[in-house]
């Protein structure tokens, strides 16, 4: 999975939600955020061969290991901002 505190916007719809999870990111330097690249072979293999992807993006949220929820479609700061606060941080 590749780190996206500073990794540059991609064309398409994760161009749009790159900068979403860069900003995410630097709000919450206590979480990991990351991406699955799904066109790039050996890339978070076990990712992709442990859960489905019906719509991309799809937001997976996971904590020590467990998945805690799944969100398809871009998600707005706000509330991936308020996803991570409810889910992550308590």
């Amino acid at each position: 999975m590749s780190r996206l505190r500073d990794a540059p916007a991609q064309p398409g719809f994760n161009g749009r939600y790159d900068p979403i999870l860069v900003e995410t990111a630097a709000k919450f330097p206590g979480v990991k955020v990351g991406k699955a690249k799904r066109h790039v072979p050996g890339r978070c293999r076990e990712i992709k061969k442990s859960h489905t992807f019906e719509t991309y993006p799809t937001t997976h949220f996971f904590s020590n290991g467990k998945l805690l929820l799944t969100r398809e479609g871009v998600v707005e700061p706000a509330e991936l901002a308020a996803l991570i606060s409810d889910h992550l941080l308590k």
